[in-house]
């Protein structure tokens, strides 16, 4: 709220508020419908005329919880991300996040500075077997509730618990964890952005149809098939189950581009097997008849006469598959081969080469089906990392994620989010696929603070929580990069995020303790925070990424941190003087960003009287936008 005088506006202690943003976007398509603040529905439905229905018979996918789990996912987070330098690895450097904390509250947090950012977003949930945690969310405060289950609260002993198949709840548990998240997700994707999620039979029918409600059942692409075992069966009673889903959808599909990947290495050795004078650029090449003798669409610009090596004419039973344009064309580059049938008769063929004209190797459809990669092989890799331990349970191999990154359709510096992190697979994937093609991809991993289980090979390791697992993964999977690849300049970084409440005091007095809170009140800011964990909470209400630019400058003896190249500049120093009020003007000046905005601490100023001026002054220097913590 603005208040008259020389009160700054005070900064907002929350994150971004969907309810109000999606109304905005509302008011943008019907302003008419707005009166006073408040929306007309009876008018919105004139307007949306047939797309309104009122039967109660229409198809609707419904569970106890869903409107309550709807409204979780929009109402906003009173948290942050404090920075943890000690566990990162190149800080100064790095484009990617691990954020320790429950990914609910953590997808909230960077809602305003990753919205429509994020490429592609793989997940590998909980599949509800029944050993699986699945905890239900807090609606009053997700953030305490995170921090009393996860130990770093004084509570009453919450406890993490498994989400028993005997539950009288058991999908609609699940359910009301995944509902809430995959709206935030879907906040975060591109227009052209796709997400891959992991499940199997027992949850398959549910997410596919919960899919469908958060991204349209139009957005959905295609679901892979994953063969993931090879092998087994001794136990089962029917059927060996060797096969898992990975769903996928996209952001809105009529944007998405066309999905191509590279050759399988065998079989482009059994297709692409003849080489000619062209070899060393276009690689080798397969032929292709040129007669379409299948086609139903005749066109006549593709029935015309060819002219033979013996000099006689060549018509095609029904039509060629090329114009006579590019049939010439073709010709004159000596992808035309000619031979006799059997009858005598001459046989068209084109050569279709491996590599395109700049030499790199053309794509080809990817396929719903993945046979030859299977779960033993991430066992094999946490097996080689963590020292022959098993550290942790069944995780994907990196080499799928690779194929998925693959299929995503991801290019140089995109981004790739994994808010089910578990072991870090998706990081690994990511590092070990800009280390083979050269990209700049960036990855965001998030992981609960969950316990490991104290009889676990894991707990014996000193591994007390699967955030500290994943955090080592990536720890090895650098130094194996630094130790086989020296030479290697990409980013082999990580930047460590944890969720706590926010840096700011919010007012909540208790009657025996109120001389104490009012005494509290007089500091916003928690005594046990630093200036760098309220930066990167100033980050998060403007929405700046997490890994923008801060530089420092000392103007008058005060530190002023320039974020951005001088989007946002914050001043956390006390006793502000106009001699430091003008310096921020003058780094306006050199820095000329489009726009600057300024935080100051409450009542930094050294006086009411250097308050008023500096308002004034900054606006003089074309600051408009000044705020209070």
């Amino acid at each position: 709220m603005k208040e008259e005088g020389t009160n700054l506006e005070k900064l907002d202690g929350k994150s971004m508020n969907i309810v109000e943003h999606n109304i905005g976007k509302l008011k943008e398509l019907f302003p008419e419908v707005f009166s006073e603040g408040k929306i007309k529905f009876d008018q919105l439905q004139e307007l949306l005329g047939n797309y309104v229905t009122e039967d109660e018979d229409h198809y609707n996918f419904t569970w106890h919880g869903k409107r309550r789990a709807s409204r979780l996912a929009q109402t906003p987070s009173t948290g942050t991300l404090r920075p943890c330098k000690e566990e990162s690895l190149d800080w100064d450097n790095t484009q990617n996040l691990f954020i320790e904390g429950d990914n609910l509250e953590v997808l909230k947090l960077l809602q305003k500075s990753y919205h429509r950012e994020v490429k592609m977003i793989y997940i590998d949930p909980p599949y509800n077997t029944g050993n699986d945690f699945v905890y239900e969310d807090d609606f009053k405060d997700g953030v305490r509730n995170y921090l009393e289950l996860t130990g770093q609260l004084n509570s009453e002993g919450k406890k993490m618990g498994t989400n028993s198949s005997s539950a009288g709840r058991y999908h609609t548990n699940w359910l009301n964890m995944m509902y809430p998240r995959l709206k935030l997700a879907r906040n975060l994707l591109r227009d052209d952005g796709v997400i891959f999620i992991s499940i199997d039979d027992g949850e398959a029918k549910n997410l596919r149809t919960l899919c469908d409600d958060v991204f349209g059942e139009e957005n959905f692409v295609d679901t892979i098939c994953w063969k993931k075992k090879y092998g087994g069966g001794a136990k089962e009673k029917y059927l060996v189950s060797v096969h898992e889903y990975i769903f996928v959808y996209a952001k809105n599909k009529v944007k998405l581009p066309e999905i191509l990947v590279a050759f399988d290495e065998q079989k482009a050795k059994r297709f692409y097997k003849f080489k000619d004078e062209n070899y060393k650029k276009m690689g080798y090449y397969r032929t292709h008849p040129l007669e379409a003798v299948k086609s139903f669409d005749l066109r006549d610009n593709l029935r015309f006469p060819v002219k033979a090596p013996d000099g006689t004419e060549v018509w095609p039973k029904r039509q060629w598959r090329w114009s006579k344009e590019r049939f010439e064309e073709a010709f004159a580059k000596n992808e035309v081969i000619f031979n006799k049938s059997k009858d005598g008769e001459w046989v068209l063929s084109s050569k279709q080469y491996l590599n395109d004209e700049n030499g790199e190797q053309r794509k080809t459809k990817a396929q719903s089906l993945i046979d030859d990669i299977y779960t033993q092989e991430g066992t094999k890799e946490i097996f080689r990392l963590f020292g022959d331990a098993k550290i942790f349970p069944f995780p994907k191999p990196t080499k799928l994620l690779k194929r998925i990154i693959e299929i995503g359709g991801v290019k140089e510096r995109d981004i790739i989010l994994d808010f089910f992190a578990g072991s870090a697979t998706t990081a690994d994937a990511v590092m070990k696929t800009n280390e083979e093609r050269g990209y700049s991809l960036s990855c965001i991993s998030i992981q609960f603070c969950e316990s490991t289980d104290k009889k676990s090979e894991a707990f014996q390791a000193g591994y007390k929580n699967i955030a500290d697992i994943s955090k080592d993964r990536i720890r090895y999977v650098v130094k194996r990069i630094h130790d086989e690849n020296p030479d290697y300049k990409g980013d082999l970084g990580f930047k460590v995020f944890k969720l706590d409440s926010s840096n700011i005091k919010r007012w909540e007095a208790d009657f025996d303790t109120l001389e104490q809170d009012l005494f509290n009140a007089v500091d916003h800011i928690k005594q046990d925070r630093s200036n760098e964990d309220i930066l990167f909470e100033l980050l998060l209400k403007y929405g700046l990424k997490l890994t923008v630019p801060i530089e420092t400058y000392t103007i008058e003896g005060k530190t002023i941190y320039s974020i951005g190249l001088g989007a946002l500049v914050v001043c956390l120093e006390e006793d502000i003087s106009m001699d430091v009020v003008n310096g921020i003007g003058s780094l306006k000046e050199e820095l000329e960003p489009e726009i600057m905005r300024v935080v100051f601490k409450d009542d930094c100023f050294e006086d009411d009287v250097v308050k008023t001026n500096a308002l004034q002054t900054l606006k003089r220097y074309g600051i408009e936008d000044i705020k209070s913590l």
